[in-house]
C-alpha cells in the first residue's frame, strides 16, 4: 500500500464520514469559551471541516473577545458576528448550543466543561483536562451522566504520520518487545524574566480570570498567554508538554493507568525568574513490564535537536522516534532500511492556514482530523479517539508526577478506588482548594 492510500485508510477513513453525515443537516450551533490563541486555532479548524454556525463567544478580556468576534464573522460562511459574553455561565444559560469548545487556562477547564454537558452540549476541551485529579474524575462522571461526547485536545492521536508509525511499526510488532519509552521536552519555554506585579489592564476582569485559583497580584507573565509560568493555574511543563507525549505513547501502545509514578526535579538553574514551575524534572510512569520515562529541561543543549519534544520507543529489534514533526524507524538489522517520514501539511487544500496568525501549520491537519473524529462520534454517540476518560488518565498521571516530586516519594495508584495506595498525605493533594465562592466539583454530585 502506498503512503497516500495508507494515510487515507488510517486517518481520514475514520474521520471523513463526519462531513458526509453532516451534509444537508442544519449547521450545528457552536460556542467558544476562551477566545485566545488556541481557542481560535481549534475553532477555525472546526469551521474548515463542518457546516457549523458560531453563535456565542466568551472571554474575560474584552479586547480579546471583541477581536475574536470580528475574526469569527470573517471566517464563518454566514458572515454573522457571534454574541459575546464575559461570563461562561451566561453563555451556557442560553441552552442553545450543540457544541462547546473550551480553551481557557487549565484552572478553568473543569467547571465550564461540567456545566456545558449539563446544558446538553457536546464538548471539545483542551488538555490537560484538569489541574487536580478529582476535577478530572468529576468531568468523566459528568460526561457519562449526561450522555455527552467529549473530545480532549490531545491531537497526537489524530496526527497522520503518527497514525502511520503506530499502524506500520508498533502494531505489526516490528520493534519486538519494548521495555522502555523515553519522552522529553527540551524547549527553552519557561520565562526567564521577573517583571513587577501591576494593576490589571482595564479591559481584563482579573477576579473572574483567577476564578477558583489562588488570588495572585496581576502580572504580565500570567496574561495574555504565559500563565503556565505559575503552578496556581496549571501543572507546569509536565502538565503542558508531558501530557501530549505520555498520551501519545498510551494511545500507540494501548496502555491504561500506570501502576506507579515517581518524579524528582525542581528549579535547579534559573532561580531568578518569577516563574514558579520546575525548570528541570524527570518522571517515571511504571506500567509493569514497560517504563515510560519523562525528562524536561528549559536550559542547556538538546540531546537530539531533531527531536526536542518527542518519544523514543526502544525495542529489541528496532527503535522508533516520534514527534509532531516526523518519525524515524531505525531497525537493528543492518540489512533492513531505516524509514523517515515528515509531518503532513495541507496548505493547498486549506490556503487560509498560510496566513492565519500564530497558527502552528504542522498541527493544523491533526486538529482537523481530531475535529472530524469528534463530529463522527457526535453523529453516532460513540466515544471519540481522545475521549474524556483517556484525557483524564493522561492528565491525572502527569498531576501524580508533580505530586510525587512534591512529597518526595513514589506514588502507587489504585485506579478502581482513584486513590494513592497507603499514602494519605498524597491523597489529600488529589483535590486542590478552591477560592470562594467557587465550589470544587465532586464525581458524586455533578
Amino acid at each position: 500500500m502506498d503512503r497516500r492510500r495508507f494515510l487515507q485508510s488510517s486517518a481520514a477513513g475514520v474521520a471523513w464520514p463526519a462531513a458526509a453525515q453532516l451534509a444537508g443537516e442544519k449547521p450545528k450551533r457552536v460556542g467558544l469559551i476562551g477566545a485566545g490563541w488556541y481557542g481560535k486555532c481549534d475553532l477555525y479548524r472546526l469551521i474548515q471541516v463542518a457546516p457549523v454556525e458560531v453563535v456565542s463567544v466568551c472571554d474575560v478580556d474584552r479586547q480579546m473577545l471583541s477581536r475574536a468576534a470580528e475574526s469569527i464573522a470573517q471566517r464563518q460562511k454566514s458572515g454573522k458576528t457571534p454574541r459575546t459574553f464575559s461570563d461562561y455561565r451566561e453563555l451556557l444559560r442560553q441552552k442553545d448550543l450543540d457544541i462547546v469548545l473550551i480553551a481557557t487556562p487549565d484552572h478553568w477547564h473543569a467547571l465550564p466543561m461540567i456545566e456545558a454537558v449539563q446544558a446538553g452540549a457536546d464538548v471539545y476541551v483542551q488538555k490537560p483536562i484538569s489541574v487536580d485529579v478529582v476535577e478530572g474524575q468529576s468531568m468523566v462522571a459528568a460526561a457519562r451522566k449526561y450522555g455527552r461526547v467529549v473530545q480532549v485536545g490531545t491531537q497526537r492521536r489524530s496526527t497522520p504520520h503518527l497514525i502511520e508509525a503506530r499502524d506500520r511499526y508498533l502494531r505489526e510488532g516490528k520493534l519486538g518487545k519494548i521495555g522502555v519509552v523515553e519522552i522529553c521536552c527540551y524547549y527553552h519555554m519557561r520565562p526567564r524574566t521577573n517583571p513587577p506585579d501591576t494593576q490589571p489592564p482595564p479591559h481584563l476582569d482579573w477576579e473572574m480570570w483567577t476564578g477558583p485559583a489562588p488570588m495572585r497580584p496581576y502580572n504580565e507573565l500570567a496574561h495574555p498567554g504565559r500563565w503556565r509560568s505559575f503552578m496556581e493555574y496549571g501543572n507546569g511543563i509536565v502538565g503542558d508538554m508531558c501530557i501530549h507525549m505520555l498520551d501519545m505513547v498510551r494511545w500507540m501502545l494501548d496502555l491504561g493507568w500506570p501502576k506507579s509514578v515517581s518524579s524528582s526535579g525542581g528549579i535547579l538553574v534559573d532561580k531568578d525568574s518569577k516563574a514558579n514551575t520546575s525548570d528541570t524534572q524527570t518522571a517515571t510512569f511504571d506500567f509493569g513490564e514497560l517504563k515510560v520515562i519523562w525528562q524536561h529541561r528549559t536550559w542547556g543543549a538538546m540531546p537530539d535537536p531533531q527531536y526536542p519534544w518527542a518519544a523514543t520507543f526502544y525495542g529489541e529489534k528496532a527503535t522508533l522516534k516520534a514527534s509532531v514533526m516526523s518519525y524515524d524507524y531505525v531497525p537493528l538489522d543492518k540489512n533492513a532500511a531505516p524509514v523517515h517520514r515528515d509531518v503532513t501539511y495541507e496548505l493547498d487544500q486549506y490556503p487560509e492556514d498560510q496566513t492565519e496568525e500564530r497558527l502552528e501549520k504542522h498541527v493544523a491537519p491533526a486538529i482537523r482530523y481530531h475535529m472530524k473524529d469528534f463530529l463522527a462520534n457526535i453523529a453516532t454517540r460513540g466515544k471519540p479517539v481522545a475521549d474524556i476518560e483517556q484525557g483524564h488518565i493522561s492528565s491525572a498521571s502527569c498531576i501524580l508526577a508533580n505530586l510525587s516530586m512534591q512529597v518526595g516519594r513514589t506514588l502507587h495508584w489504585d485506579p478502581a478506588l482513584h486513590r494513592v495506595i497507603n499514602d494519605e498525605e498524597a491523597n489529600r493533594l488529589l483535590r486542590r482548594p478552591y477560592r470562594a465562592p467557587w465550589v470544587h466539583p465532586e464525581p458524586t454530585t455533578v
